[in-house]
């Protein structure tokens, strides 16, 4: 008879719509090419290139666009940390290596994955480069009408098989609704992006000023550091001193923000999807279990394997129960890395700001430079990976923690066998506090009766030396076999304990779970360095600082001599052309330095060559 999970589950594996997610996904191809093209085309390029160039025919169009500045962007942070989430479902997508669209062996599978997050990246290029392009009211329209083309086709999707084979019923909907608010934001802030640009656009609000090269916020650090300390700091709440404490002199790049967000979404769709296939073990097991009571049944209960049966049934019983559990515990031990990495972020920061640089262990001083370039595009990515693996990792060890509790102390006290679990506990705990007294006692035998008295009243402890050594020989001779057996115990306690903070900690990338002197070996601390490093040296607030009084200074004289000689030529009479004041000059410089006339290009057109021949002939005689 079929149960009534299976009944609700049944119907939903056999819908087929119409929309296909993956085969729109290579087909949005077309309108992200066209944004990129039409927004290439009214991007100008800073540097023309030279006639001798076949691209000299675009003259300064079609220049490069930049999805995001991955290094010194801190406006949009939100609105980037948006687009990055509306991204999620594409990347679990390619995080179960779900992209098959190619037929390749093997081994050319990381070529696929790659094809892969090169396509979901081009897919969702507009997003970025809408929200970042210069030209806000065409960028605006594009970006509005990409956005509502994926609104569309996700809404068309969730109501046409709204359930699924697995969670049962609006199973489609727990998976896109994170990113249907996305697009539903980005849907908002492109709107508004093109009401402020049309109303710039008819001259009924000034335009925005261009980003300024130092931040305010940077700026208010500056400030900071050239302020006197005050004589007494405030005092700090409960909320500051132990959870986290706001720094108006401090703003995370949208780098961080967008991964902050990307790593939440793709979280719960991790917990979702592990939600989703652990329903289909459990109902497997409630089978298993069903035919496990029909063979209990068919030799009531007097068989051989009775026993056996009844210790499985409890195991996968207490499970099932353990697992769901610690779900929860998993979720939250994740979400707080999340936030601690932000914490830890800020600062590092400002240690380096500050030349310190001894939290970093001694072969990270200097890491190399492509290095930490590369660490910039590792370390998104990577800090995704981390954390869904982690919370995979950090789930199955509190689950076994739970099955061993369970076994333990829960089960024993339901069968009426507390007495005996109570009396098993305290033997234990007494045994370890014997061997953790005896090994107080040692260190307080040392130093009251081996060492030598202070030398100063105010010293914290007494000095090393020796003092009663016949005494101190005898009692290192026989505590030498006792240690043998205790560190027994030691050596397996540290092995347990390595193990239960590398599993615990494996979703932080901000710190190594590596021994002292192989900490290289850590990849992802390697990323977190070398991204560190990168922000440090582009967003140093001293370093920008400096550079923008510089290019203050650079304007303020250009500015000085262009009024100076715009007096000087309004006042001389006709203005002349910057063009023909360019080729006056040339032709003055190459009559003085004939020489010159023979390393200029051939290349160039008849009238030149005629003005080179010319040149040529005054220079011979």
């Amino acid at each position: 008879m079929i149960s009534m999970n299976e009944r609700t589950r049944q119907p939903n594996g056999t819908c087929a719509g119409f929309v296909n997610m993956e085969l729109f996904l290579h087909y949005s191809l077309i309108p992200s090419l066209f944004i990129i093209l039409v927004l290439s085309f009214l991007q100008r390029r800073e540097h023309c290139r030279n006639r001798g160039d076949t691209s000299y025919l675009l003259g300064n169009y079609f220049g490069i666009i930049i999805p995001l500045d991955f290094v010194g962007t801190f406006s949009n942070r939100w609105s980037y940390g948006i687009a990055f989430g509306a991204t999620a479902n594409k990347v679990m997508f390619l995080f179960s290596e779900g992209y098959q669209s190619l037929q390749v062996p093997q081994w050319a599978q990381a070529f696929v994955l790659l094809v892969g997050g090169i396509e979901v990246g081009l897919s969702h290029f507009p997003f970025f480069a809408c929200l970042s392009s210069e030209f806000r009211l065409v960028s605006s329209i594009l970006g509005f009408s990409y956005s509502l083309i994926w609104f569309a086709v996700t809404i068309l999707h969730i109501t046409q098989c709204p359930h699924g084979q697995f969670l049962g019923r609006y199973e489609t909907v727990m998976f896109y609704w994170p990113s249907l608010l996305c697009l539903c934001f980005l849907l908002g802030r492109f709107l508004h992006m093109f009401i402020k640009s049309l109303r710039v656009h008819l001259g009924w609000e000034l335009p925005t000023e261009e980003k300024p090269f130092l931040e305010i916020h940077q700026a208010e650090h500056i400030k900071q550091l050239l302020r006197k300390p005050p004589l007494q700091e405030r005092k700090k709440s409960w909320f500051q001193t132990r959870i986290y404490e706001w720094d108006p002199c401090f703003q995370f790049p949208s780098r961080m923000i967008g991964t902050t967000v990307l790593a939440f979404i793709c979280l719960y769709l991790f917990i979702v999807m592990e939600f989703a296939v652990f329903v289909y073990v459990r109902d497997k097991l409630d089978v298993f279990e069903s035919k496990l009571e029909s063979y209990i049944a068919s030799v009531n209960q007097t068989g051989t394997l009775t026993p056996v049966i009844l210790q499985v049934k409890d195991m996968i019983h207490i499970s099932k129960g353990v697992w769901v559990v610690t779900i929860l515990p998993a979720s939250l031990t994740c979400v707080s890395y999340l936030f601690h990495i932000l914490a830890c972020y800020r600062k590092h920061m400002k240690k380096l700001w500050a030349g310190n640089k001894h939290f970093l262990p001694l072969k990270f001083h200097n890491p190399s430079s492509s290095g930490s370039v590369v660490a910039i595009a590792r370390y998104s990515g990577w800090q995704i990976a981390y954390i869904l693996w982690g919370y995979f990792i950090v789930h199955v060890m509190q689950s076994l923690c739970g099955v061993v509790i369970t076994y333990s102390l829960v089960l024993p006290i339901v069968r009426n066998q507390g007495l005996e679990v109570l009396r098993g506990l305290g033997v234990g705990i007494l045994t370890i506090s014997i061997v953790l007294g005896l090994m107080i006692l040692q260190v307080w035998i040392a130093a009251s009766f081996f060492l030598q008295p202070k030398m100063d009243t105010a010293d914290k402890q007494k000095p090393l030396a020796l003092s009663n050594r016949k005494a101190f020989h005898n009692f290192n001779y026989f505590l030498f076999f006792y240690n043998v057996l205790l560190g027994l115990g030691a050596c397996l306690s540290r092995l347990l304990i390595s193990c239960i903070l590398g599993t615990w900690l494996i979703a932080r990338i901000d710190r190594t779970i590596m021994q002292n002197g192989y900490e290289g070996a850590d990849m992802g601390f390697s990323a977190w360095v070398g991204m560190l490093y990168v922000d440090h040296y582009h967003t140093n607030p001293v370093l920008v600082s400096f550079c923008h009084i510089l290019i203050t200074g650079h304007r303020e004289r250009k500015l000085q001599q262009a009024i100076r000689y715009g007096y000087l030529n309004r006042s001389a009479g006709p203005r002349i052309s910057a063009r023909s004041r360019t080729r006056w000059l040339l032709l003055q410089t190459l009559i003085n330095n004939p020489r010159l006339v023979m390393l200029r290009k051939s290349k160039l057109g008849h009238g030149s060559q005629e003005f080179t021949q010319i040149l040529l002939t005054c220079s011979e005689s």
